[in-house]
Order: C-alpha cells, then structure tokens, then sequence
C-alpha cells in the first residue's frame, strides 16, 4: 500500500511541475499578468510600476481623451484663467459629436455643383444633429473653395455643400461624415470652448 502511494506521488510531481511551468509562460505572455504576478512577488518596485503607466499612451476612450489633452495643455500654461474655463461645455460638444457620428442617419442627393445632404435622428439626436451641422458649415465657409449652407429642421438639419467642379469626387466620397470631419479646426475649437470662448 504504501509502495502504492510513493509511486502515485512521484508519477504526480513531474505532471505538477510542468503544469506550473505552463502557466508561468503563460504570464510571461500576457503583460498585465506578469505585471501582477511580479508586484506581488515583490520583483517590481512602485517605481518600476509608473515607469511602465507613462509609457502606455491610449486612455480607453475617445472624450476622455480629448479633455486630458485640454487639461493637460491648460495645466501647463501658467497664464490659464481658471475662472473662465468651461470643461463641461466642451463635454457636451463632444457628447454632440459621438451622438451624431454613431446615431444620425444622413442621405446624400446631387445638387448642381456639389451635394445635399438630409441629416436626420431620433429625438434625443435631433439637437445635436443640428448644433454640430451648423457649427461645421459656419466654421468651414469658403475653405479650400468649398461653400456652405446649412438650415435647421424638426428632425435634424441639411446641409448643402458645393465645392470646385475638380473636387466632386472627393465630395461624393466623404459623404456627410467625412466632410464633418474635414479640417484642422477641431483643436482649436475645442480649445476655445474649453476656455470660455465663443468658438463661432
């Protein structure tokens, strides 16, 4: 019985040594893993810990970033008014763009010279609809040649864009969302609401 036992445990001991090696290799593969297991292990120091966060650059979401970026920019300027500084609006406009760049329906017809476009949503998506047209075509007015009209509706907003007989291509295929994201403005945009400026 007992020579019985003796073998079951030497025949156990290899199988369970391989198997702790498979799941060390395991965590070498996997970064947040042998981060843990190495913090816990006392082989990474607090030091070595942040070294490695600095080097990671993507926060995980879109308008977090942005207004890292912002506060980030505003932290470092020495003469940044704090009385003035709107983050919240800057939120909300960036809530607009997410709303509308995921949920809005845009149909594009032909116009002479260019295209119109009929933007439309549900009704929590209506107003952003129309606040984000709106800006767009009055900050883009006459760049690089191309002319803007947009107009309200009850369910959104059209817009209409005419641009040089050469540049008809390229329009058709931005769409309505390309075109909303063409430009440098953005930025600067953001920069100006985050500031308490008026950015139109």
């Amino acid at each position: 019985m007992k020579r019985i036992f003796v073998a079951g445990l030497l025949c156990a001991t290899p199988v369970a040594g391989f198997a702790q090696q498979n799941d060390s290799a395991n965590q070498q593969h996997t970064g947040a893993h042998t981060m843990q297991h190495m913090q816990h292990s006392g082989q990474m120091t607090q030091g070595a810990m942040m070294g490695m966060q600095s080097s990671m650059q993507e926060p995980g979401q879109g308008a977090f970033a942005a207004i890292g970026e912002i506060v980030a920019a505003l932290e470092a300027d020495p003469a940044t008014d704090w009385t003035k500084v709107n983050i919240a609006a800057l939120r909300e406009h960036l809530r607009d763009m997410n709303v509308v760049m995921i949920n809005a329906i845009a149909i594009g017809s032909d116009v002479p010279g260019g295209q119109r476009f009929e933007v439309t949503g549900a009704e929590d998506v209506a107003p952003s609809i129309r606040r984000m047209v709106l800006a767009h075509s009055s900050v883009m007015q006459g760049e690089n040649g191309w002319a803007y009209a947009a107009e309200a509706t009850p369910d959104g907003a059209v817009m209409t864009v005419t641009v040089p007989e050469g540049d008809l291509a390229k329009l058709k295929a931005l769409g309505f969302f390309g075109v909303l994201t063409a430009g440098m403005h953005h930025q600067a945009h953001h920069w100006m609401m985050a500031t308490g400026k008026d950015p139109h």
